[in-house]
């Protein structure tokens, strides 16, 4: 191998290194946390209502990774939803998103992700993506429809490619938003009713306070 070829090759191997640091963590002067992972996962969503309680959490976490999840319930609005914040490595919280874990998990995809924005209270709006899983047994039909996002920064972002998109950073955050979807939707449009939206809306924008707060 002769010497100019030979510095290609080191250089190469030099920037595949630092990528794959990048993305496990290993590196952490490629970027400095931003995130009190320890605020988010203690948040409980404060809104009119809604009576909530930390539930076992079943999510797959990876690398340091930190998952919690809480349900929430509004007698006056009849709306039901769960909640779990996903915090660490972008290497691994970028990965496992519910297009690839539900099906894993004996889901039907019913409609496929798309990306959705919307409006948050005080200004600003979230993106995210949103489907509906749909798991039939002898006795019931179960039929969900998830949004998930993530975030550096208090900002919600859906990138087609969440891993590449979050290189570098040191930490990061995931966020689901989980509401059951009733029978009598039946092939209607993925619309969200008035009160989930407003569910959904309150949730992301509480969340992006705790982050921006520091």
């Amino acid at each position: 191998m002769n010497r100019t070829a030979f510095i290609v090759c080191l250089g190469l191997v030099g920037v595949g290194a630092v990528a794959h640091g990048a993305i496990t963590r290993r590196w952490g002067s490629l970027g400095t946390a931003t995130v009190s992972s320890d605020s988010l996962h203690a948040h409980a969503v404060e809104l009119g209502d809604y009576q909530s309680e930390e539930i076992a959490n079943d999510l797959p976490v990876k690398e340091k990774s930190i998952a919690t999840s809480r349900r929430y319930f509004s007698p006056s609005r009849g709306v039901n939803a769960a909640i779990s914040v996903i915090t660490g490595p972008p290497g691994a919280v970028s990965t496992h998103t519910p297009d690839v874990c539900y099906p894993s998990s004996g889901f039907k995809t019913v409609r496929a992700p798309k990306r959705e924005r919307i409006d948050l209270p005080g200004g600003g709006s979230a993106e995210y993506f949103v489907a509906e899983f749909e798991k039939k047994t002898a006795t019931r039909t179960e039929r969900v429809r998830v949004r998930w996002s993530w975030s550096t920064d208090g900002t919600w972002v859906a990138p087609d490619r969440a891993r590449m998109e979050f290189l570098g950073f040191a930490e990061l955050v995931k966020l689901y938003i989980v509401t059951p979807v009733s029978d009598a939707d039946g092939e209607a449009p993925a619309e969200d009713p008035p009160a989930v939206r407003q569910f959904a809306t309150t949730t992301f924008a509480q969340f992006s306070r705790l982050m921006t707060a520091r």
